[in-house]
C-alpha cells in the first residue's frame, strides 16, 4: 500500500523518466550540422566585438533587479483594482496601505540613490587631508 508521498515519488520518478527519454530521443532525431555562423554568440542580430568576458557594471544588475520588484508589486495591483469596490471601504484601504508602502520603498531607493546610473565618487577622508603640515588639526567649518 503506497502513502501519498509514495504517489508523489513515483510521479516525481516517471516525471524524470520522461524527461531523460526525450532529451536522448531528441539528440538522435535532430540534425547535427554545425557550421561557423551557428556556433557564434547571437547578440540580437548584431555582430559581436570582443570578448564575451567583459564586466558590467554593477549598476546594471541594480537598476534592473530594482525594476523587477516594483514591477512585480505594481501588477499585484491589476486584481485588486478589479475587485476593491466588492469589499468596500476595507479593500480600499488594503489597496491604499500597499500603495503608500510601494510609494515609500520607491523613495527610499531614490533618496539612497540607487536609481541614479551613475552615482557620484566618495573620495574618503585621508590623513594628509585632516591634518596640516605642522602636525596640527585642520579647522574644519560645520
Amino acid at each position: 500500500m503506497l502513502t501519498e508521498f509514495g504517489k508523489i515519488f513515483i510521479f516525481m520518478l516517471v516525471a524524470a523518466f520522461f524527461v531523460v527519454v526525450a532529451v536522448i530521443a531528441a539528440k538522435f532525431i535532430r540534425p547535427a550540422r554545425p557550421t561557423h555562423e551557428k556556433q557564434l554568440t547571437y547578440e540580437c542580430g548584431e555582430d559581436t566585438i570582443g570578448t564575451p568576458w567583459v564586466k558590467f557594471n554593477i549598476r546594471f544588475y541594480v537598476v534592473a533587479l530594482i525594476f523587477l520588484i516594483f514591477d512585480v508589486e505594481v501588477v499585484l495591483l491589476i486584481p485588486w483594482a478589479l475587485v476593491y469596490k466588492q469589499f468596500g471601504l476595507g479593500g480600499f484601504l488594503v489597496g491604499a496601505i500597499f500603495l503608500i508602502l510601494l510609494g515609500l520603498g520607491m523613495a527610499y531607493e531614490w533618496r539612497k540613490g540607487d536609481l541614479e546610473w551613475v552615482k557620484a565618487k566618495v573620495i574618503p577622508p585621508t590623513l594628509k587631508s585632516v591634518i596640516d603640515s605642522d602636525g596640527s588639526p585642520k579647522k574644519i567649518a560645520v
